[in-house]
């Protein structure tokens, strides 16, 4: 590895031979396993679907809107793999059961659950103090209580061979971020907390927060005049892109990160600074 400045052992030279060279490439290979993703129907849920799908899993796209998850499904059909698409709310008991049974009736099992499903797009822009009460419930039953009920629904199938899931945060949860970074701080403290619940059944689960990320979504609640100053107070001076998710997610699942649970791992391009 290279220090602070670009040169690695071999100076200048290697640097350039590194940039100019093949990039190593991680692969991972999830043949045989069983994944639902959830809020898949767009956005990084469908990246996350179609990523795992390309390393070899049969993958369940759950989504609310049954035309988006029929869609993505299809497309990940139309490449060799397998997939199957599912209508389901996250936050509704019933359906996350519903969608766990649809696993092991249509693929026989399940390994990884990837809880992305949110309310973002389009969503109201309100304080705690004021914001509609209703509409509060409704956002933190999908935002933060989803996750947990899909998992409720999905380890009592996963617990029979282990398996591991992600969680989706936010670096909202670190920020002033209103009733969106409280549910994104309740999904972290979901995730601590049924690591040591699910941990004796060997099932792995984290979480991912990341940063601004180019999506619909994200393009329908910040005004490109509000995302200027963000960009701007980032270490990498760019938006996310869905694919600059992917390859986190796909480690975390992995049996390459088998003694890794309970964390919340941001990728977010520097926004956020923990000590």
């Amino acid at each position: 590895m290279s220090d602070g400045d670009g040169a690695g052992r071999n100076g200048r030279g290697g640097e350039k031979e590194l940039a100019e060279g093949p990039r190593p490439m991680v692969t991972f290979d999830f043949s045989g396993r069983v994944a639902i993703v959830t809020g898949a129907g767009g956005g990084i849920g469908e990246a996350y679907a179609t990523a795992l799908a390309e390393a070899g899993a049969s993958v369940v796209v759950a989504d609310i809107v049954t035309e988006n998850a029929e869609r993505v499904a299809e497309v990940i059909r139309a490449t060799g793999a397998a997939a199957a698409a599912v209508t389901a709310d996250v936050a509704d008991v019933a359906s996350a059961e519903a969608m766990a049974a649809f696993a092991v009736d249509t693929f026989g099992g399940l390994d990884h659950l990837v809880n992305n499903a949110a309310i973002f797009g389009g969503m109201q822009l309100d304080l705690l103090v004021t914001v509609d009460w209703e509409y509060l419930n409704r956002f933190l039953a999908v935002n933060m209580l989803g996750a947990l009920n899909c998992v409720r629904a999905c380890y009592p199938i996963m617990k029979r061979t282990g398996g591991s899931i992600v969680n989706q945060s936010s670096t909202a949860s670190h920020l002033y971020a209103g009733f969106y970074g409280l549910a994104k701080a309740g999904v972290n403290s979901v995730t601590q907390q049924l690591a040591h619940e699910l941990g004796g059944r060997k099932i792995r689960i984290n979480a991912i927060a990341p940063g601004p990320i180019d999506t619909e979504a994200s393009r329908s609640v910040v005004p490109a005049e509000f995302m200027e100053p963000i960009l701007a107070g980032l270490a990498l001076k760019r938006m996310g892109q869905t694919d600059d998710l992917v390859g986190l997610c796909l480690f975390l699942l992995s049996d390459q990160a088998s003694w890794i649970t309970g964390h919340i791992f941001n990728v977010d391009g520097g926004q956020v600074v923990r000590l």
